[in-house]
Formats: C-alpha cells, structure tokens, sequence
C-alpha cells in the first residue's frame, strides 16, 4: 500500500480489525518512510445492478445516495450509525444476492422502507414522505394509522 503523505511504497499493517456490518477490514498503516499512520479499508466488490429511475433513465446503484437518504430520515433520531451501515449492508446484499441486471428505484425504496420500519418509525415517516412524494397532509396521515393500527393489541 502506497503512503498517502510520501507516496512511499514501504507501508506494515499495524491493527486488523474486522468491521461487522459492512463486510470489510479496517486497517491501521504505519508508513516506514515517513512515519505517518494511516486506515485503509479491505472490502469484497459486489455486482450491484443498475437502477432505472422513475423517468427511466438508468444510474450504476449508488449507496452514497441512500445513506445520505436515511441520514435525512433520521436526523435528531435516537439512531446509531451503525444501524444505517447495518441497514445499508442488508439492502446491497439483498440486492447483490438477486443477481439482476436492472432493478426499478422503486423496489430499492420499498426495501428500505421495509427496513427502516422496525429501525425507527418516525425515520420511516419521513423516508417515506420523500420516496412516495406525498403531496398532501392525508398521505402522511394514511401512513400514520397504518403504523398506529398495527401497534393496537
């Protein structure tokens, strides 16, 4: 592994540690040339299809933007970071498992909602309200009694 700072190929892996969620390896680097430290992560590449998008066009799936997406729905929510990348994690493996070429933004989106439901339901209200474009208050409500109705014994 080349040094980021030096750019001096003479680099020792100092900690490995295995990242639960995310399939990877952290790794702490200690640069032999300029004594910098570094972390570096070691993770397998999954084929991921592409996502055709409502107005047809098709995007290379990008995680980037559901997270972005779920850190949205969840902000000032009692959610921890690792229960996104746990999240996240599910849904690329579930969609890497598929192994399909295509697949509509639209099944993407109920799959995170799916799981965003037991994770936290007010981040599920508000990943919803964007992802189904409510236009009016009575779609929130919709969803609301719904959320409501199954919590009644």
């Amino acid at each position: 592994m080349r040094c980021p700072f030096c750019r001096d190929d003479a680099t020792r892996v100092v900690d490995s540690r295995v990242i639960k969620h995310q399939a990877a390896i952290r790794r702490r680097r200690h640069c032999d040339g300029c004594g910098h430290r570094f972390t570096t992560y070691e993770r397998v590449e999954i084929n991921l299809p592409n996502v055709i998008k409502r107005d047809g066009s098709r995007q290379p799936f990008d995680l980037s933007k559901l997270r972005a997406g779920l850190e949205t729905a969840c902000h000032k929510r009692a959610v921890a970071s690792d229960a996104i990348d746990a999240l996240l994690g599910d849904v690329e493996r579930h969609f890497s498992e598929q192994a399909e070429r295509e697949v509509p933004s639209s099944r993407i989106g109920d799959e995170v909602l799916r799981r965003l439901r037991s994770l936290d339901e007010v981040a599920y209200v508000r990943f919803a309200s964007v992802y189904r474009e409510f236009s009016d208050v009575g779609q929130f409500l919709t969803v609301l009694e719904s959320l409501q109705s199954e919590r009644a014994p």
